[in-house]
This record gives C-alpha cells, sequence and structure tokens, in this order.
C-alpha cells in the first residue's frame, strides 16, 4: 500500500495533467459536434402551407358573415369590445378586428385595428389604426404542414413569440434554478437520487432543461451510467457556450407535447396551434398553465383525453406562479375558475385536401429543386381559399352520393377544379367523391373525353371571322356522314335525334346542338379548331379528327378549367396555379409567381361568345341555374359525352370559374348528362358561395345589331321578325333590310345616354 501511495504523489500531477488533457480533448470534440448543430438548422422543419389572404377594398361586394367566417376560420376570438390581438366584435354594419402581425411575400404588416363599415352589403369604409384607407389585408390560414418523410412536425418560434409568463412557468415547473446553475445541477441529481432510494422506484428526476434538451437532440434512449456522463459532459459545453436564452428558446422548439395521428408534436409554437388553435404570443394565463403542465407527460397530461387530469396539472401550475409572487391574487382565482379550454385540433389534422396538395408539390418540385430547402420550414403561399374548398368538397361529396344511390351507380366518382380567372390562381381542387382519399387525383389525371365543352372552341373559330360569322348565322342542322381514310363511317347525331334543318349560330350553342358544330367546325377547319383550343390553354396534342367536333378529346377537369379560365378573363390566358410565393424560414422571398399574361384571343370575340354562353343558363341546357338564382348572371356549357358516360359543367360568375367532372373510372355508363349531374354540384356548391353576379365591359368595337330571323340578314331596327344582339358592328354589312324588306343604309348609331344603360348593359352590371 505505501508503495502505491508513493507512486501516485510522484506521478499525481503528470496523472493529473493527462486526466484534465483527455477531459478538455473530450470536451473540445462534444463542442465540436454540438456546434454545427444547435448553431445551425437543428431540425428538419416541415414546409408551411399558407391559403390565400383574404383583401377587402372599398366597394367590394362582401357580405359580413363572409368576413366573420374567415376571422372563424383564423381563430379570432368574438368579443363585445376589441382590446387584444386576435379579436374581432360587430356592431350592425360595423365590424371591429385587432389583425395579427405578418410576413408576407410582399412585407411585413404590424398588428393593427382594423374597422370596417358596410351598406347593401358593400364594404363602404375601411379605417386601419384609425386611419382611412382603400384595402386592408388579412394574414392567410395555416392550411397543412408538408414534409417528405419526417415522423416530427414542429413550429420553430423566437423570443419575440413567447409570453413572459410562459418562461416563468417553464422554469418554476421543470428547473427552478435554471438562471444559477451551469447546465447540470448537482444538488438536484442528488435530491432526486435520495427520493428515488427511498421510494424504491424513480419518482423524481434531477435533470435541468439544458440536459432534457441534451437527450432530445443528441443522445439515444439508452439507460446507462456512460450515457449519463455524456449527457452531463455536453450539458456543461452547451451552457458555456450559449445563452440561457439560446438554450430556453431551443427547449421550447424541441420538447414533445402531443401526437397527431402519425406526426408527433414538437415544440411549443406548433403545440399552441395544436391543442388551442392560434399563435402561442395569444395564450392565455390558463392555456400557458395547460401546456407547461403536460410536459410531465403528454400523453398521461393529455387535455383531450384526460380533461379532469390535465385542469388538476395545469392548476398546479397556477398555484405555484402565484406561490411564487408571478401573479397576483385575483389573476390566480380568476384563472382558477376558468373551464379547462382545447380546440377541437381539426386544423391541423394531417392529410386535408390531399388534391389540392398534390398540385402544390408538383409545382414545388419545379420551383424549388433542392429537396433539402423544402425541408428547412419554408413558407409557401397558395392560391387556395379555403371555405371555398371546404364547401365545393361538401357539394360534389353529397350530390355524388344522392346521385349514385339513385341511381345505382356505386362506381359513380366525380372532381372539381376551381380558378380565379383574372389571375389564374386555382382556389379549390377536389379530386374525390371522398376528398380526404389519398389516392388517384382525378381532378389532376384523369383523361376523359369532354363533349360538348369543346363547343365553345368551335363557336369561338366562327365568331373570330366577323366577315362571315355572328351571333345570328344561320347553321346547317341536317345530318351529315363522314368516312375516315380507313373507310369507318361517323354519322353524328343530335342529343334528341332531331334536325331542324336551319338553327341561328346563338341557338345552336344555347341548346347544344351537335349537328350545326361539326358543320361549323368542318367549314372552319379542323387545324383552326385545334389551334383554337390550343390557344385557349390546351396543351395536349390534339388529333385533327372530325370526332373531335363534338369533345373525342381527353381531357382532365384541371386542363378544362384552363381552357375556360382563358374565355371567362375576355380571351386573355394566364397560366393556372397553387404556389404564388415561397419565403424562407427568415422571410426572404425565395421564389413568386410570374405575373404573366397573353391575349390569346380578341375581346370583343370572347365577348360575344360569353353573352351565347350566358344564354346557355338562361334559356339553355343550363338553365336550371336561372331557377336557383334568378338575379343572378352567370355564363357555362354543359358537356355529355356519348352513351352517357361523363357528365361534364364549366361555368363562371364575376369571379370563378368551375369545372365539374362527373363519370365512372371504368368508363362505363352512367346515364347523366352534363345538367343532370354536373351541373348539380356547380348548383349545389353555388348556394354556398353567395354568388356575384357577372359583370364585363362592353368593348368599345360592339353595338347591338338587329338581324332578320331564319335568314341571319341584317334588319334595320325595329322590325318585328328580328332579332337584336351585339355584334362587331364595323365588320357588318352597312346595308340592311328594312321591315318591308328592301334595302337601304343602316342609321348611325346614337350616341349612348349616360343617364340611362341600355339593356345589354343592365343585364351585365
Amino acid at each position: 500500500m505505501s508503495k502505491f501511495w508513493s507512486w501516485f504523489k510522484r506521478h499525481f500531477w503528470s496523472f493529473s495533467i493527462v486526466c484534465v488533457t483527455v477531459l478538455l480533448a473530450y470536451l473540445f470534440y462534444l463542442d465540436a459536434q454540438i456546434k454545427p448543430h444547435f448553431s445551425g438548422n437543428k431540425w428538419q422543419v416541415p414546409a408551411q402551407i399558407f391559403a390565400r389572404p383574404l383583401t377587402l377594398s372599398l366597394k367590394q361586394e362582401i357580405s359580413p358573415k363572409e368576413v366573420v367566417d374567415e376571422l372563424k376560420l383564423l381563430g379570432y376570438r368574438k368579443v363585445s369590445t376589441v382590446s387584444s390581438v386576435g379579436e374581432y366584435a360587430v356592431n350592425k354594419d360595423t365590424l371591429t378586428l385587432f389583425r395579427r402581425a405578418f410576413h408576407f411575400p410582399d412585407g411585413f404588416l404590424p398588428a393593427s385595428e382594423l374597422t370596417l363599415r358596410w351598406r347593401n352589403a358593400r364594404i363602404t369604409e375601411l379605417t386601419r389604426d384609425q386611419t382611412t384607407t382603400n384595402e386592408i389585408r388579412l394574414e392567410p390560414w395555416l392550411v397543412t404542414r408538408m414534409s417528405s418523410g419526417s415522423r416530427e412536425d414542429r413550429m420553430l418560434v423566437t423570443k419575440a413569440d413567447l409570453p413572459p409568463l410562459l418562461i416563468d412557468a417553464l422554469v418554476l415547473v421543470e428547473d427552478r434554478n435554471f438562471y444559477s446553475h451551469w447546465g447540470v445541477n448537482p444538488l438536484a441529481i442528488a435530491r432526486a437520487l435520495l427520493a428515488n432510494i427511498s421510494a424504491g422506484k424513480k419518482v423524481q428526476g434531477g435533470s435541468t432543461l439544458t440536459q432534457q434538451l441534451v437527450k432530445n437532440l443528441y443522445l439515444t434512449r439508452e439507460q446507462s451510467y456512460t450515457r449519463k456522463i455524456k449527457e452531463a459532459l455536453m450539458s456543461l459545453v452547451i451552457d458555456a457556450r450559449y445563452s440561457k436564452d439560446e438554450i430556453i428558446l431551443a427547449y421550447l422548439n424541441e420538447v414533445f407535447v402531443g401526437q397527431n395521428g402519425r406526426k408527433a408534436v414538437h415544440g411549443f409554437g406548433l403545440g399552441s396551434h395544436f391543442y388551442f388553435d392560434r399563435p402561442l404570443n395569444e395564450l392565455n394565463l390558463p392555456e400557458i398553465a395547460t401546456l407547461v403542465g403536460m410536459l410531465k407527460g403528454p400523453s398521461f397530461y393529455n387535455p383531450r383525453r384526460k380533461p379532469e387530469r390535465a385542469k388538476t396539472r395545469r392548476d398546479l401550475v397556477l398555484r405555484i406562479l402565484f406561490e411564487s409572487d408571478k401573479i397576483d391574487k385575483a389573476t390566480y382565482l380568476a384563472a382558477l375558475e376558468s373551464p379547462l379550454y382545447v380546440a377541437s385540433g381539426a386544423s391541423l389534422a394531417s392529410g386535408q385536401h390531399p388534391a389540392f396538395m398534390e398540385q402544390v408539390r408538383r409545382e414545388l418540385t419545379t420551383v424549388l429543386v433542392d429537396p433539402e430547402l423544402r425541408e428547412s420550414g419554408i413558407k409557401v403561399f397558395t392560391t387556395l381559399d379555403i371555405n371555398a374548398q371546404r364547401r365545393a368538397e361538401k357539394a360534389l361529396t353529397q350530390r355524388t352520393v344522392n346521385i349514385a344511390n339513385a341511381r345505382n351507380l356505386p362506381n359513380l366518382q366525380a372532381a372539381m377544379v376551381v380558378s380565379d380567372y383574372r389571375s389564374g390562381g386555382v382556389r379549390v381542387i377536389v379530386g374525390d367523391k371522398q376528398p380526404d382519399a389519398q389516392g388517384f387525383n382525378r381532378a389532376l389525371d384523369i383523361q376523359r373525353s369532354i363533349g360538348s365543352l369543346v363547343k365553345p372552341a368551335i363557336y369561338l373559330g366562327a365568331l373570330a371571322q366577323p366577315e362571315r360569322y355572328h351571333l345570328a348565322s344561320i347553321l346547317v342542322d341536317e345530318l351529315i356522314t363522314l368516312e375516315d381514310e380507313q373507310g369507318k363511317v361517323w354519322q353524328p347525331q343530335n342529343a334528341d335525334q332531331r334536325t331542324r334543318g336551319k338553327v341561328s349560330l346563338l341557338s345552336a350553342l344555347t341548346h347544344s346542338y351537335n349537328l350545326p358544330a361539326v358543320h361549323l367546325a368542318l367549314d372552319i377547319g379542323l387545324p383552326n379548331l385545334v389551334n383554337m383550343l390550343a390557344e385557349l390553354g390546351v396543351e395536349e396534342p390534339i388529333p385533327e379528327l372530325p370526332a373531335i367536333t363534338l369533345g373525342a378529346i381527353n381531357l382532365a377537369p384541371f386542363s378544362v378549367n384552363q381552357m375556360y379560365q382563358t374565355l371567362a378573363n375576355n380571351g386573355l390566358y394566364r397560366p393556372l396555379h397553387t404556389v404564388s410565393a415561397v419565403v424562407s424560414t427568415r422571410n426572404v422571398l425565395l421564389w413568386q409567381q410570374a405575373n404573366y399574361s397573353a391575349q390569346r384571343v380578341s375581346e370583343d370575340v370572347t365577348y360575344l361568345l360569353n353573352y351565347a354562353l350566358h344564354k346557355v343558363t338562361k334559356t339553355g341546357t343550363a338553365k336550371a341555374l336561372d331557377k336557383h338564382f334568378p338575379t343572378i348572371n352567370m355564363a357555362g356549357k354543359t358537356g355529355t359525352t356519348n352513351d352517357y358516360r361523363d357528365s361534364w359543367f364549366a361555368g363562371f360568375d364575376r369571379n370563378l370559374v368551375a369545372t365539374i367532372w362527373m363519370g365512372d373510372d371504368s368508363n362505363q355508363q352512367t346515364g347523366l348528362s352534363g345538367s343532370s349531374g354536373a351541373l348539380q354540384v356547380f348548383i349545389d356548391w353555388q348556394k354556398q358561395m353567395a354568388p356575384k353576379s357577372l359583370s364585363q365591359r362592353f368593348p368599345a368595337n360592339l353595338g347591338i345589331a338587329h338581324f332578320e330571323s331564319g335568314t341571319g340578314l341584317r334588319m334595320q331596327p325595329g322590325c318585328t321578325n328580328s332579332i337584336s344582339v351585339p355584334a362587331i358592328i364595323d365588320k357588318l354589312p352597312q346595308q340592311a333590310k328594312t321591315c318591308t324588306g328592301q334595302i337601304a343604309p343602316v342609321p348611325a348609331p346614337k350616341a349612348p345616354s349616360k343617364k340611362k344603360k341600355n339593356w345589354w348593359e343592365r343585364i351585365w352590371s
């Protein structure tokens, strides 16, 4: 023994230097492991997918209910008097709200008190912080969070997002000496060890917040002394290198707080939305206490599954705050009396609106090539109108199921696409009669014959030749037999199997007669039709075969919507898109949708066509719209394919163009026409949407012209056997028949009255 001590005394300093050197080297090694992860991106953070923000402007036609629906969606609380961010109050025709601050792609908007006033369903006054303004914008709704495969989900918060009482509650409950220890608390470890030995089981933990963070960020679940030593040393390194604020912020972003389906909910930022459906900085005292109290066991104290247990734990946290003089007695007692509140959690339900999100994913792969960038917590701003989407899902599901049950069509399916035709922003995509189904996306990928939806392209091609065709032109409605190069005979028929000899162009389109459309398409030429479809936005190759005149063209509803977007927008093409901008976690703009447009078809010509499509909804194949919306002017076209296999409808009001397909995936007969199937979905959807009446500017080159019924010849005004329709005046003959059958010059048109609109302007205004 004496030899050992003699040796130990001789080598003590050498041995100590070696031990210290090894320890320091190991600490430097740990520091090298910690620094890149802690200082850089600590987590794979899912992309945040936002819906479109609601923009409100003076004279806008929108009801208070529509705005309140948006505020409810955003988690605003209704109060009698607005005093805090995230609140709103309604008083007759006045709405006041305290808007949240938000980083938009085009800049930061601070929190503001906004006031809106209405008269006759139109906004008449807008103020921001008591200052009059012409436009205000609400923050967009967070739709979902998109990741490639991680089982963890989180929403990062900054120090500015943290309510002061949250830090107090967390430190008092989880680590009272957090601000005084060096990352490890030996006294707490010793106290916990004695308590556990006394109880014969683990009843108390001695880990600091820093140790908990290290365990979650860097270490495995292994239970060993070597792991505990490594945990302690790493905690010392982190505490030495980083500030207490940085450590507690990392903890608040990392800690596990619950389970959302297959995704683990991490961090207080996402936990606040998951449990209370509002941002962390808007939580009140009882909600903060609930969230902090859950940390001891998120499953054990889950407020949805174990409300009594969660409330008991919440009240304990409140008592700790009171006894530590962080809150006064009145505040403490009021918080104790408040019921345990928890939101439904539906706002963060996974897999919502999969058809729309699929298109977002497809666009992101072209916009952001680097997959790691898509896992860095980027903000993706989309064009989704969540209220329109939900109403479309409801209308499509209910109508499809009802028709399927009534007609014994168990395999009946449907899809729907809606876009803002002025911007090209897609508002709605439904790909299945079960909207949450993750499988085949019919809205994007099903390829079906479009039937009579092709006819507007035919008539547009004819009206683009105003010297030859106008709305009153007479078309042939007679049988025709065609033979292809292989000798195969094609003999189209009208849907009612009748022929009328001659019909006006307007009547032929209004009632969707097949034979006049075929004759007209052959007259203007199949290459003309194929080119017109391409101009309208159809990108798929189309063969120049006679059958395309009746819609033997396979397109997806998304492609058809692009075609009708150009029509509804008076010939101005805008590419459909769901992603409008992408912003980094630091709110740096990474990508923005280009404001591209092209006048593919003359505004004059598309105006004439839209007049005819308006007639379709009043007296033609879509006249059911007039029955349900007699005071609303819309335009649209039904489509039915051979043997009633596919039912289509494409229609638009002042703002939105919708395309609906209904049919059987296996292309079996359904017995549904466009009006008995797809149109009914459109009607059901519009009943929920409060549609806005069409309001189109009358082009300068157009005027009201008079034509003889039965011949299409231009007539003088006031004759009983004439029809009046808009036309491109300078392309018409300057000689016209009089009421007695003679030919005479057309009278010069009178200047329009500034006091009173003509009948045509009244219809469209």
